[in-house]
């Protein structure tokens, strides 16, 4: 998830309960393997020791590319490499990245392919969706398992769809039906609502795993069931959402501009009058003079 996975996000999640997993956001081969792309980007790569198992996920066309930032993956020392074959994102798509890549059954191959050959071992893994224009997840995921990578994770939605109609579990579970003939761990994704329902989908449709996304954006607590989210107070919000902005301006510095923090207020911030408050500031800094005054 662009702009929001990052090594500051992980670590609140971390503190609040443990995936099993985490994932970086998804970075760009193209840009990683340019010049003037990669010292940019190589900040969305940092990670800490106590995020293991952590998975560096990459999008982009180029095999040649992919076989790269493999390389670069195993040397930075992660756990396992994925490659995003599901973003709808408009810029993505026009460099034949994300789900662009449904449409080219034989390039997407080629470039696992290529990604398994630069990564020495480290387990590659795919996530997609079910479909460009429409439904085709039966003939996709077949081509995917041609390949072998180490899990495929599917998103139950077409590029199309977007995330505007609620994702076709169904579809999901013939997945995976494709995937353990073949016994390639299957995960599903979208519109988890919380640990229990993941825990009812996984048996339901017999997958290994359920990845979550925007799930977590409006309740960090999600990986620990015992937790309700409802009992944590504003002042234990606003604690933690301090704490967050502390992590971006370490790992950022002046490089990121400050507002990319802004879309994580919602999850912190019940009272809607604050939130708008906070909107308008311009730095770290405003922020944590306007929740100073917050509850005194």
């Amino acid at each position: 998830m662009t702009d929001v996975t990052d090594s500051a996000f992980r670590q609140i999640i971390l503190s609040c309960g443990r995936p099993d997993i985490f994932y970086t956001e998804f970075v760009s081969c193209d840009g990683l393997c340019s010049e003037k792309g990669r010292p940019k980007l190589m900040p969305h790569l940092k990670f800490k020791e106590n995020e293991r198992p952590i998975v560096a996920q990459f999008f982009g066309s180029k095999p040649e590319n992919f076989f790269k930032c493999a390389q670069l993956a195993k040397k930075l020392g992660f756990d396992g490499i994925d490659i995003n074959m599901g973003c709808p994102d408009r810029k993505v798509l026009k460099q034949g990245g994300g789900a662009a890549l449904i449409l080219k059954p034989e390039l997407a191959k080629e470039i696992i392919k290529e990604t398994k050959r630069g990564a020495h071992g480290l387990p590659v893994s795919v996530k997609t969706r079910i479909g460009f224009n429409s439904i085709i997840t039966k003939e996709w995921i077949s081509h995917l398992v041609e390949a072998k990578p180490a899990a495929i994770i599917v998103h139950g939605r077409t590029k199309k769809e977007m995330s505007k109609v609620s994702a076709h579990w169904n579809e999901i579970g013939k997945a995976a039906v494709i995937c353990r003939k073949a016994g390639i761990p299957v995960v599903g994704n979208g519109d988890v609502t919380s640990y229990e329902d993941g825990l009812q989908k996984a048996e339901q449709y017999g997958l290994d795993g359920i990845m979550v996304g925007r799930g977590i954006s409006s309740n960090p607590w999600f990986f620990d069931p015992k937790i309700d989210p409802a009992s944590k107070t504003s002042e234990k919000r606003i604690k933690l959402l301090k704490r967050h902005i502390k992590l971006f301006t370490e790992l950022w510095g002046d490089e990121k501009n400050f507002n990319a923090i802004k879309k994580f207020f919602k999850i912190y911030i019940i009272e809607k009058k604050l939130r708008i408050e906070l909107m308008k500031a311009k730095n770290a800094g405003q922020v944590l003079e306007i929740l100073e005054h917050v509850h005194h």
